[in-house]
């Protein structure tokens, strides 16, 4: 992508620039420093001692280079812009410096066969698979500071959250990644990656940013199917959304009309049944509540 696509103003930083900009120790460190201050806007003094440069104007020069588009000078000091900070938080969460490959323990089964389940941590991705039958539970992202200082279990109870969160973004129109407009589209897939026939699409047309997944995903925070849970003793948002079938597979989608699309999601749930309808932007319809047959 050029540096003519990505920019739409004419105060903008070419990207090339911003990053060259930032590619260097010093003003890394610049950065992180003013992140890790108690206080802020923090003096030039204090910024240039918590740096181990002796050369005030080497240090002054460095700074300066940051001004404008990563740092804001005020009165009282220097203090981060936006940018700065996304920076220190792409370093802090690996995506910058780390790369690892592992595996994991996680709990339950496949909602399609009862098989073992299997969750792999590659290329900044989790991926849950059942090794009997092949079902895929899920392949999202996860920034590989995600997997410092947890457990197994923690990281993916960690990873639970992050999904609904993602699609929850996502399905009401908002990047998760740049904030940009995200558009929702629902096609047939032969090749999805999650092995879906009928597959819910969210791309940003900002960043071109992509998630895929069932209809159901969608429902994990909506009122209805909370207290239908709920009405059962259970506590939706503690159940991993793998272990929700109607959140993996989509033989819980029905396709009630296609121009304009109108889905039907079934949720089983202890001898009862809640049928949710959604329009072709995934938001509710209609919601009814019945008794198993």
């Amino acid at each position: 992508m050029s540096d003519s696509q990505l920019q739409t103003c004419e105060e903008c930083v070419p990207p090339a620039e911003a990053f060259s900009v930032i590619g260097n120790e010093t003003r890394l460190s610049i950065l992180e420093a003013l992140w890790n201050a108690p206080e802020r806007p923090v003096p030039f003094s204090t910024l240039h001692a918590r740096i181990e440069m002796r050369d005030s104007a080497q240090f002054n020069y460095h700074l300066q280079q940051l001004v404008g588009q990563f740092v804001r000078r005020t009165e009282e000091g220097y203090d981060l812009r936006h940018a700065g900070e996304n920076v220190i938080q792409a370093v802090l969460s690996g995506s910058f410096n780390q790369n690892p490959d592992r595996e994991f323990d996680i709990e339950g089964e496949c909602v399609v066969c009862g098989g073992s389940l299997d969750a792999r941590y590659h290329d900044e991705h989790i991926t849950i698979l059942c090794l009997d039958c092949g079902q895929r539970h899920g392949e999202y992202a996860f920034p590989p500071g995600g997997l410092t200082d947890r457990t197994d279990r923690e990281i993916m109870a960690a990873f639970d959250q992050r999904v609904r969160h993602l699609h929850c973004l996502a399905a009401d129109g908002v990047c998760p990644a740049c904030n940009g407009k995200m558009e929702t589209t629902i096609h047939y897939e032969e090749e999805c990656c999650l092995k879906l026939d009928l597959q819910v699409d969210h791309r940003c047309s900002q960043c071109r940013h992509r998630l895929c997944s069932t209809a159901g995903l969608r429902l994990l925070e909506h009122s209805a199917v909370m207290s239908f849970y709920q009405y059962h003793g259970m506590d939706l948002g503690s159940i991993p959304y793998w272990q929700l079938p109607w959140c993996v597979s989509d033989e819980y989608v029905e396709v009630l009309t296609e121009e304009p699309w109108n889905l039907r999601v079934r949720i089983p749930l202890e001898g009862e049944e809640l049928f949710v309808t959604l329009d072709g932007a995934l938001d509710v319809e209609k919601t009814e509540r019945v008794s198993a047959a």
